[in-house]
């Protein structure tokens, strides 16, 4: 306890002195001559967001990119790309990549879509406040708890049955390999129906953690996409109507488009989150059975086997995923907004 409150004590000193300072230097800010005086007021709030973001963003992404060309043996030995090399060289880390853009390309599209239909058709449906917070539910939720919620739903036999067992054992004439006996070991078998997908390839169960991904990243999509579509002027719709448009027409030659760069924007925040899938595979899977994918390769890396360089490879290959993404969300919203100003 006397740790606790010695750690407060500090961090409320820290906190207080910080304060004084700001103050003290935006009131010597105030006496600078013509626009010195303004530069000096943006400078005191400036200098120490940017000092935080140098210390826990820029220093430890810096360190990580230079641990990561030294290979893992004692002492650590400098061999530039190898530890990247090895990534795509063995079959295991070569299979979570693959896992991985699995993630990225179903759990996005499967996500939007979804997200947009829902979004679409609740929008005037009675009760919709209702039916959205619904929707929105499981996103209240941690990926992990989604994890263990599914793990009961792919239960199978002799522990327990799940839901998923329960509605293939009731189905007539479904294959014992389809889950037809309602004995399928549904997270540790990566082949269905007969076809064994090969070692390279990502498996059926790692389609089912998709699934939990998307149940759990549909809910805040379809509440941004709602709103979106909400905000488009009433007076282009009218004059669509006007025009002879259908619904449909409205919708796909009116609504879409003015909600392009939204989407793309819930498309980007989809795909960030399923290159940084980790909570959901260390929930249901571990990892096992062929479900790894990077962030959970990373953490075993780093933490299990103590690689620090091959580790840290893989996080900056997380990185340089993400970067493409994030410049096609920059150019849309770019777009969206020189279309705005027209």
């Amino acid at each position: 306890m006397k740790e606790l409150l010695n750690s407060l004590f500090t961090m409320a000193v820290g906190l207080g002195v910080l304060l004084v300072a700001l103050v003290v230097v935006y009131t010597l800010a105030s006496f600078l001559p013509g626009r010195w005086k303004e530069r000096g007021h943006i400078a005191v709030f400036l200098i120490p967001a940017l000092f935080v973001i140098l210390i826990g963003l820029f220093i430890p992404m810096i360190h990580t990119i230079i641990t990561s060309l030294y290979v893992d043996k004692t002492p650590p030995q400098f061999q530039w790309f190898a530890n990247y090399g090895e990534i795509w060289s063995r079959k295991d880390t070569r299979l979570t990549v693959v896992n991985n853009l699995t993630w990225v390309v179903v759990g996005t599209i499967a996500t939007t879509v979804l997200a947009l239909a829902i979004a679409r058709f609740a929008d005037g449906m009675k009760n919709e406040k209702a039916a959205k917070a619904l929707i929105f539910l499981p996103a209240a939720i941690s990926l992990a708890g989604a994890g263990i919620i599914w793990r009961f739903v792919y239960a199978s036999p002799p522990f327990k049955v799940g839901l998923m067992s329960a509605v293939t054992k009731s189905i007539p004439g479904l294959p014992a390999s389809c889950g037809g006996e309602g004995d399928r070991i549904w997270l540790l078998e990566r082949g269905m129906c007969g076809i064994d997908p090969p070692a390279t390839a990502p498996g059926f169960n790692t389609f089912l953690l998709i699934v939990v991904f998307i149940w759990a990243s549909a809910g805040i999509s379809t509440v941004i996409l709602s709103a979106a579509i909400k905000g488009v002027p009433d007076s282009l719709v009218e004059a669509a109507r006007v025009d002879g448009a259908t619904s449909r027409q409205i919708f796909y030659k009116v609504t879409l488009p003015y909600i392009r760069a939204t989407i793309i924007t819930v498309a980007t925040l989809t795909t960030i989150a399923a290159l940084k899938a980790y909570d959901i595979v260390a929930a249901m899977t571990g990892g096992n059975f062929g479900t790894s994918t990077l962030a959970n390769d990373y953490y075993n890396t780093i933490f299990l086997q103590n690689r620090d360089g091959l580790g840290s490879a893989m996080a900056v290959l997380i990185f340089l995923l993400v970067i493409p993404v994030v410049v096609v969300n920059r150019r849309s919203q770019r777009r969206a907004e020189e279309l705005m100003g027209a």
